[in-house]
């Protein structure tokens, strides 16, 4: 007993047959039996597309600028080069008076 290779199923293909189904009103039996498909299959892609449907309606994160997300890390990434820039200040400070310190204390 040879098992047939499974056919691979472009996305488009997938598309067409769920729109053929739902909007041409054609049962699925037909659709099945034409395209040599499993009703399974079809009926997993068709849950598959509702599961995802909602993706159609949203607008992409790249249209309307930056994601709440991106901006708290901007914000903070804000904050961390402020400290940042604050301990470098410190840091030459403290340098400055130690080498006073070492000049007025006659260290070599």
């Amino acid at each position: 007993m040879s098992k047939k290779p499974r056919r691979q199923y472009t996305t488009e293909q997938k598309v067409a047959l769920l729109k053929r189904h739902m909007v041409d009103k054609v049962p699925v039996s037909d659709l099945c039996d034409q395209e040599n498909l499993p009703p399974s299959v079809f009926y997993r892609w068709q849950s598959q597309l509702f599961e995802n449907l909602a993706a159609a309606f949203s607008t992409p994160a790249t249209t309307s600028g930056p994601s709440k997300r991106e901006k708290e890390q901007a914000h903070e990434l804000a904050q961390l080069k402020a400290r940042l820039a604050k301990k470098d200040e410190v840091i030459a400070e403290i340098s400055a008076e130690y080498v006073n310190l070492k000049k007025e204390l006659g260290d070599p």
